[in-house]
């Protein structure tokens, strides 16, 4: 396999985001499941005294006690059901023919749904434009609520960190933008009507930027951008590809949200590799 060729400042990022010096040398193709920490169990030196070790063993049972069914959830109404896709449309037909200054204005001002209420900034994106990637985060924490700014903080640093390994910045190549424009309460997931009013904004957006490749950070993003309910871990590691209502295929690679690397370290190594198959993506 030919040598992956670093020049000094990818160097110097890699090391920054805590690649192993490994991977400094070569990223193989596909790189084992880190190794989990098994915990020893001590051996047991201490002596029973006689009367427990003459004492008889309790029977075991035969047979685990079934457990009781669950009860099924209800079925959502017609009307529930058809609510977050009638949204959805609503969205969709005002934004068909925004530029991307209107359809920024659109969302600042979105009151599609119950987020509005609770929000200090919607999160419009930021970044190149035009860009030759964009990335697809799943909604605004904190920091973007408070700043109106996606991948701000520490997730942010990393996340530039990790596109300036790759020769990349949001100044220069990469527009950022999030599957969810407005901060779910508590950071919790969006519910199906949040997603439906502001999935069309994030397609309008995909329209107007035209990126090379769409990279997809986290499970939830990646599910709800390729139409899916696959982990994370069977999506991450190959190419995917969107088709836009123009007909035009934009391959789309996923990867881990970088709160999650900052939580789990170990997987730094594996969205290096997502982001070296997201530079041979086309």
């Amino acid at each position: 396999m030919a040598e992956l060729r670093v020049n000094p400042l990818q160097r110097l990022w890699l090391r920054e985001i805590g690649i192993e010096k490994t991977w400094l040398r070569g990223a193989p193709d596909s790189a084992p499941a880190p190794a989990r920490d098994v915990q020893a169990r001590p051996a047991v030196t201490a002596q029973a005294p006689p009367a427990a070790r003459s004492a008889p063993e309790a029977p075991r049972p035969s047979r685990p006690e079934p457990r009781p069914a669950s009860k099924p959830e209800p079925a959502p109404t017609v009307a529930e059901a058809s609510a977050p896709a009638s949204a959805g449309i609503e969205v969709a037909r005002r934004v068909a023919g925004f530029d991307l200054a209107q359809l920024q204005q659109e969302v600042l001002a979105c009151t599609a749904c119950g987020l509005c209420q609770g929000r200090k900034h919607a999160v419009f994106g930021d970044g190149a434009r035009p860009a030759r990637w964009l990335v697809v985060g799943e909604a605004p924490g904190e920091q973007e609520d408070r700043r109106g700014l996606p991948f701000v903080g520490r997730s942010g640093q990393l996340l530039d960190a990790m596109l300036a390994s790759v020769g990349m910045s949001r100044e220069r190549d990469v527009f950022i933008a999030n599957v969810i424009k407005c901060r779910p309460p508590g950071n919790r997931n969006p519910k199906p009507e949040e997603i439906a009013a502001c999935s069309p904004y994030l397609m309008r957006q995909i329209a107007l930027l035209e990126p090379e490749r769409i990279l997809v950070l986290g499970r939830f993003a990646a599910q709800t951008l390729l139409g899916t309910d696959a982990t994370i871990g069977s999506l991450r590691g190959r190419r995917h590809v969107l088709k836009t209502e123009a007909g035009r295929e934009i391959p789309v690679v996923v990867s881990y949200h970088p709160a999650y690397l900052l939580r789990s370290p170990s997987e730094k190594a594996r969205a290096w590799q997502d982001l070296q198959l997201a530079l041979r993506a086309a």
